[in-house]
């Protein structure tokens, strides 16, 4: 008898787009080799049942019947992780935690699992990475567990289906999703398929039996998440680890959160005994800011409703070269070169043949235009050899007629500044007319780069 021959499909990496044959670009998301060839899965066929015999498990709900309650959450013990998710965990969500290799994913969700298991809560941590040596090691430098959290290495997603249907915990941790197989796929793990039908089973797990479950993704050299962009789509929430690995700060940013915004960040340092909360972001980024120094300027930005404090420092020197150079770290280079070019066109300073550097201290990347006024007057100190005082935070949108516009809650910005020691704050004159007096601190309102060069 004749061998049955194994059919293929075409899987798209970016959004998970099906073809017959291989095509150079997706016609889903416009990428450029992104098809990758899979065999199909085998899938009994199952026959539909009649409705009335009592195989149809809901029903369509009236709009003004359904319940708007908050949904039921689970605080982790982490009040930096608890404002990203929005409050805590969501029963039966489905939550991606990606990020570079040893940036302190699982740290992070072993710490979760302490807090959870001395408040009494069933717990279930499956590796397909570690031993049960291995994360043992790791718990014993954390702190003490209780003997509610349970451990189980396994890649099978037969078995594990089977455990957590057996044992039903409340929370579940899959470390990583890459690791993990379906027998019934014939392709090695992590690849578009097996990522793709994982997902698929764990998300009918958390929805059918109420269980919350965070899964570990690994990052590509782009920083997105391996496997197919659907994988992303299929979840609740998307948690990204920002930041050097090899340094101690981390930044926990939502990207995608269908129960609260994905506007806010966590910050945390990485010592000897896990992952810390930094209560406050500020102080701590502006920790070991030079005094005096050109080139150094306080600017604000909002990530959520939380107002961060960052230093942005800037070098302007003469180039060696024919072409000047330019470099960012910790924002957008597009914006920094428009920045001089305004600053060249609108105030005549001859930066055009100068190398410029622009950096955000402490490891943040900001690309909201509110600190537009910081990296000008940033460029400005440094080309000038002028320092800013250093009690003086500056915040405001620069437009390309030289002109400082308006920016968002200003009131808290300002605020954060009092706190924080700063007498006096340099913004846009638009913010100004509309902010009551705050004693304590002197408020300078600015229309254009011609009022701005005056407090250098």
């Amino acid at each position: 008898m004749a061998k049955e021959k194994t059919k293929t499909v075409f899987f798209c990496q970016e959004c998970g787009y099906e073809s017959a044959k291989w095509m150079g670009q997706c016609p889903g998301c416009r990428a450029w080799n992104s098809f990758v060839e899979e065999p199909t899965a085998k899938v009994k066929s199952q026959k539909a049942t009649a409705a009335g015999v009592g195989g149809i498990k809901s029903r369509p709900a009236v709009l003004n019947e359904i319940s708007t309650e908050e949904e039921c959450r689970i605080p982790t013990g982490i009040a930096e992780l608890d404002r990203v998710l929005g409050g805590g965990i969501v029963t039966g969500s489905l939550t991606l935690v990606g990020g570079d290799p040893g940036i302190g994913k699982s740290t992070l969700l072993l710490q979760v699992c302490k807090n959870l298991a001395q408040a009494n809560r069933r717990l279930l941590y499956i590796s397909g990475e570690e031993s049960l040596r291995q994360i043992k090691m790791r718990a014993q430098r954390i702190g003490e567990f209780s003997d509610i959290l349970k451990l189980y290495c396994e890649t099978n997603l037969g078995d594990i289906e089977a455990v957590i249907e057996a044992d039903k915990p409340e929370v579940v941790i899959i470390d990583s999703i890459q690791t993990m197989y379906q027998e019934s796929v014939a392709s090695a793990p992590g690849s578009v398929s097996q990522v793709r039908e994982a997902t698929g089973v764990l998300l009918r797990l958390a929805k059918g039996l109420g269980i919350s479950v965070f899964i570990v993704g690994h990052v590509t050299k782009e920083g997105t998440v391996a496997g197919p962009r659907v994988l992303e789509h299929m979840v609740d929430t998307v948690l990204y680890f920002e930041g050097d690995r090899h340094a101690s700060y981390r930044i926990l940013r939502g990207v995608k959160n269908r129960f609260g915004s994905t506007n806010e960040i966590g910050v945390f340092e990485m010592r000897q005994e896990g992952l810390m909360e930094v209560k406050n972001p500020s102080e701590y980024m502006l920790n070991g800011r030079p005094k005096g120094a050109s080139g150094s300027v306080v600017s604000c930005s909002m990530e959520g409703t939380r107002p961060i404090l960052t230093e942005i420092q800037a070098l302007v020197c003469h180039s060696n070269f024919g072409i000047p150079r330019r470099q960012t770290t910790g924002t957008d280079f597009n914006r920094v070169n428009l920045l001089m070019a305004v600053l060249e066109k609108r105030l005549g300073l001859q930066i055009g043949s100068c190398d410029a550097y622009v950096n955000i201290a402490g490891g943040i990347r900001i690309t909201e235009p509110a600190i537009d006024l910081g990296i000008v007057m940033a460029i400005m100190s440094s080309f000038k050899n002028r320092p800013v005082s250093d009690d003086v935070l500056v915040f405001g949108e620069v437009g390309l007629s030289g002109e400082v516009r308006a920016v968002s809650m200003a009131q808290a910005r300002v605020n954060e500044a009092k706190k924080l020691g700063f007498s006096a704050c340099i913004l846009p004159q638009v913010c100004l007319s509309n902010m009551p007096d705050v004693d304590g601190i002197r408020l300078i309102g600015v229309r254009g780069l011609g009022d701005v060069a005056q407090y250098l």
